[in-house]
């Protein structure tokens, strides 16, 4: 249960450069608006529309400031000489006019953009969750669950913030930006290069605050990361926890990491105090600054009591568009990063293709490994299976035996393709397992293992998974003949009843039999016991042997044992020890070979009783 290495919180913190690689991606993202590019069109018009109504508010104030005060030329003979002054009442219309189109124009930009967003993020998810289900086992196995759940989520969230939110605004504040300063520019140009000589000074105490604000925001992330780690291991092994009564022990392992969070945290306030205290200092220092010029304007006639307050509140825009650019930079840079981690998914290379096609090449069952060889991925120095030859024939019960970690569910595995071969070849009916697609070759297989998780559900849709087409009564008849039909009868939502996660509400031998009805379902060709009763009480072992013993009829069973009572009757019992077959024979045979390994196990099994 040991605590995340920095480097994989570091894979897992949202970030990344606005360089031109990391907008190229971003753009690459983008191409999943492209179906709906027309209504995303229309919400940049209704954008462009909001800002410059928003840009004409503070003339028509300046307006009104001098209609109703000095009773002077309107505001907007800055801009068109030629305009007639406007009244008190002209410019009160003319503002309920703008303040109204406003309303209009923002409300049809929210709702085109999260329209837009929704939609393309949908599109996102499903693509995302269908190549997480294409891809092979070992991707599985080098990434955690938690960080491809966050993927789907976190990561998207994020990029459906930029397509509803950030880029919108980001346009607008620039719009602002540049729109405010060229009317300011318009109304004073002596008093406007005034205003601009304070903004260099606020961006650069911006960018010195915004470092020590993004360190210790990561660094809150990270140790936030850590936490959840040890709330995921506890929570999956909970049974565990309570069994050894380590529930302080666990509070003892997560609250340091969350007191360490407060701590980040705090610091990070007095931060972000800092730079809001700075932000105020500068912004309204400077406006300060520029009215107390301003006023001297005003008095010399240089410029009205209007043009005044009008510039105030353009500098209050452009000011506020400088302080907004820094946080949408700083959510571009998230969106970046949580961009490429999502292609970095999409871009792996599948192994299969996920399609509604139910079309299956049925298989006889004959089957043979031929001078197999096999190490995992991770740990290459170590051989697992070594030089292989084993024959099973259609229709033929064989048991697999040996110690814990002699292979026996490697070589049972090996079927499925999870992993690669490192020599040799597997065929089934002649045929290598490679040359089968690898959806066919899968659902021909079958698998009750010993340790069942079944899903969330209900007891109809867990048996219903080994065939999703099946209607009810063919659900019915697979729980008749795995012995479950009358343990389901007994609850009282019958086959409606909710399993829970990981089939917590079950008891061991009721989820095996769930297990086995889902199996006879599928009908597979091959089937695969791996120890499916040896954590079973007795009266549950011989319910489920039954019911295992009906499924097996017919099929090529592959039975890895460790009670071997279950296997007395099989057709060949091959004994596994580091990987190799070292005894071979039926349990009559073996069990009469003095000093066998067999004979041994069988002795000390018995004596055991």
């Amino acid at each position: 249960m040991a605590r995340r290495s920095r480097k994989n919180d570091d894979d897992d913190a949202p970030k990344g450069k606005l360089n031109k690689e990391g907008i190229g991606q971003l753009m690459d993202i983008f191409r999943y608006i492209l179906p709906y590019k027309w209504v995303y069109g229309i919400g940049m018009v209704f954008l462009v529309l909001s800002t410059l109504t928003a840009l004409a508010f503070p003339m028509f104030i300046g307006a009104l400031v001098n209609t109703s005060v000095e009773n002077t030329p309107g505001m907007f003979s800055k801009f068109m000489p030629n305009l007639p002054a406007m009244t008190l009442p002209t410019v009160m219309k003319a503002l309920l006019v703008v303040l109204i189109l406003q309303g209009i124009f923002s409300y049809f930009r929210v709702l085109t953009f999260v329209y837009v967003s929704q939609k393309a993020m949908a599109d996102i998810r499903k693509d995302l969750f269908s190549k997480m289900l294409s891809l092979r086992y070992t991707f599985f196995e080098n990434n955690r669950v938690g960080a491809l759940v966050s993927r789907i989520t976190a990561d998207v969230t994020q990029l459906e913030e930029i397509l509803s939110w950030t880029l919108a605004e980001f346009i607008r504040q620039v719009m602002t930006l540049f729109g405010g300063a060229l009317l300011i520019a318009t109304i004073s140009g002596r008093l406007s290069l005034i205003m601009l000589t304070t903004f260099p000074l606020i961006i650069v105490g911006i960018m010195f605050f915004g470092r020590y604000i993004k360190n210790l925001s990561k660094k809150t992330q990270e140790e936030l990361a850590d936490s959840n780690v040890i709330v995921e291991e506890t929570l999956h092994n909970i049974k565990t926890v309570k069994s050894f009564t380590n529930e302080k022990f666990e509070q003892q392992r997560y609250f340091p990491g969350i007191d360490q969070v407060v701590k980040y945290g705090i610091n990070t306030g007095k931060y972000r105090g800092l730079l809001s205290t700075f932000i105020i200092y500068g912004i309204f220092g400077g406006i300060i600054f520029v009215l107390w010029y301003g006023i001297s304007y005003v008095q010399t006639g240089a410029m009205t009591v209007g043009e005044l307050f009008t510039f105030i509140l353009y500098t209050v825009y452009v000011g506020a568009s400088v302080g907004g650019l820094g946080d949408i930079y700083g959510r571009l840079q998230k969106a970046v990063g949580a961009t490429e981690r999502i292609r970095e998914i999409l871009n792996e290379p599948s192994e299969v293709e996920v399609s509604s096609s139910d079309t299956t090449v049925k298989v006889k069952g004959d089957i043979s490994y031929q001078n197999v060889n096999f190490t995992y991925p991770t740990r290459t120095e170590m051989t697992v299976i070594e030089n292989l030859n084993l024959d099973i024939s259609e229709g033929q019960k064989i048991a697999l035996v040996g110690a814990s970690g002699s292979g026996k569910s490697t070589i049972a595995e090996m079927l499925f393709r999870f992993y690669d071969l490192s020599g040799g070849d597997v065929l089934i009916d002649g045929k290598s397992i490679y040359d089968y697609d690898i959806s066919e070759l899968r659902s021909n297989i079958g698998v009750v293992p010993q340790d069942v998780i079944l899903f969330g559900g209900t007891i109809r849709e867990n048996i219903r998974y080994g065939r999703p087409s099946a209607n009810d009564k063919e659900i019915f008849e697979a729980a008749k003949q795995a012995n479950a039909y009358e343990f389901i009868d007994s609850f009282t939502d019958k086959f409606d009843t909710v399993v829970g996660e990981r089939g917590i509400k079950l008891s061991g031998g009721q989820r095996q039999r769930i297990a086995i009805a889902r199996a006879i379902l599928k009908n597979p060709s091959i089937l695969i016991l791996d120890e499916a009763t040896s954590s079973l009480d007795s009266e549950s072992e011989k319910q489920v042997q039954d019911a295992l013993n009906v499924l097996m009829q017919g099929r090529t069973s592959i039975i890895i044992a460790h009670r071997l009572s279950t296997i007395k009757d099989v057709d060949n019992i091959f004994v596994i020890e580091n990987g190799k077959i070292i005894e071979s024979g039926t349990h009559s045979n073996l069990s009469e070979i003095n000093k066998s390994v067999y004979k041994n196990l069988w002795e000390l099994q018995s004596n055991a009783q």
